[in-house]
């Protein structure tokens, strides 16, 4: 396994792999046997990245979530499981109470709210700190400052190592960062978007903005991120729910325009030069670009998550690499 440095602080900064594991389904739709054998396997390949959220996974049972991080916190006591595995979770948009959801009743980013579910977060996965926290949804309804300075907190008193953004617009986590810079506080060092080899319209109305999606990949994160390579972009469903795979699992209207089919066409030409499968090229085109991006998989079961391991020894050549990058 390939690892990557994240962070800049040698207080907080972890070594993690390049392929991220998630765990968002884990102890609601995968049962617990299924789960921990994922997760051993994964650790066994040498992985130690793990994404979970606080409200994973709320509307499997119309709770407000949390079954994820307890099953976590279950698999690291049962296996021993230290400091040397680096849990990423996620809080702002858990639902306040049964029966909603983060669209219409989100616990938000107040500094309140920000404490409290980060205790509850440690206390369910069963760690004295959190190694990396995010902010999971905006929240335009407390100002940016609160934000900043309430997950600053956290930092400074070693419950929390690092931060991280996601589903934010760009011009906000710039603001947030100028804000922590301002004051000498910590700021978000790692970006969690939905990006994939694909390229999704940009004209559709998002869940949360008539403005479009904010959870998605875009130009403006693009050239941030290469502009601040201490940034590291962690990308979550890159394989599109088996898309690219799978005939029962037809992509979303996002992905409904000219430029597909060319691309497409081109990913699965250097699938067969390769002898990958066209999921692999797709992980292995995000670690190994020019901006390199840390793919966050799923894996239901542990066959699916060997397809993704294989891909991060897939090296492209620079010819396979340019044909992927000027397909449109």
């Amino acid at each position: 396994m390939r690892n990557r440095t994240i962070g800049t602080d040698p207080a907080t900064r972890r070594d993690v792999s390049v392929l991220s594991l998630g765990a968002m389904r884990f102890g609601s739709a995968t049962d617990e046997a299924t789960s921990f054998a994922v997760l051993d396997r994964y650790v066994e390949a040498g992985g130690n990245f793990i994404d979970t959220s606080d409200n994973y996974a709320f509307w499997h049972d119309g709770s407000q979530g949390g079954q994820s991080e307890e099953l976590l916190g279950r698999w690291r006591r049962s296996r021993g499981i230290g400091d040397e595995i680096t849990i990423a979770t996620k809080l702002g948009a858990r639902p306040l109470a049964p029966g909603t959801g983060y669209i219409d009743n989100p616990e938000g980013l107040s500094a309140k709210v920000i404490r409290e579910s980060a205790e509850r977060s440690r206390e369910r996965l069963g760690l004295d700190r959190l190694p990396l926290l995010y902010a999971h949804i905006e929240d335009p309804r407390v100002e940016l400052r609160e934000t900043v300075e309430g997950f600053a907190e956290l930092v400074a008193e070693g419950t929390v190592g690092l931060l991280g953004v996601s589903n934010h617009w760009a011009w906000r986590v710039e603001r947030a960062r100028s804000i922590a810079a301002a004051a000498g506080l910590p700021g978000y060092e790692v970006l969690q978007y939905r990006h994939t080899y694909l390229r999704p319209r940009a004209d559709l109305p998002g869940q949360l903005s008539q403005d479009g999606d904010h959870g998605l990949v875009g130009a403006d994160l693009l050239s941030y991120v290469r502009e601040h390579p201490q940034l590291t972009m962690v990308a979550y469903s890159p394989l599109i729910a088996g898309g690219y795979t799978r005939a029962d699992k037809p992509l979303d209207a996002a992905f409904d325009h000219a430029g597909t089919p060319a691309r497409l066409a081109v990913l699965r030409q250097i699938a067969a030069e390769t002898g990958a499968t066209a999921n692999q090229v797709v992980l292995a085109w995000l670690i190994g670009g020019e901006v390199p991006i840390l793919p966050l998989v799923g894996a239901s079961s542990v066959a699916q998550l060997e397809e993704s391991l294989a891909a991060v020894d897939l090296d492209l050549t620079e010819d396979q690499r340019t044909r992927l990058d000027a397909a449109h």
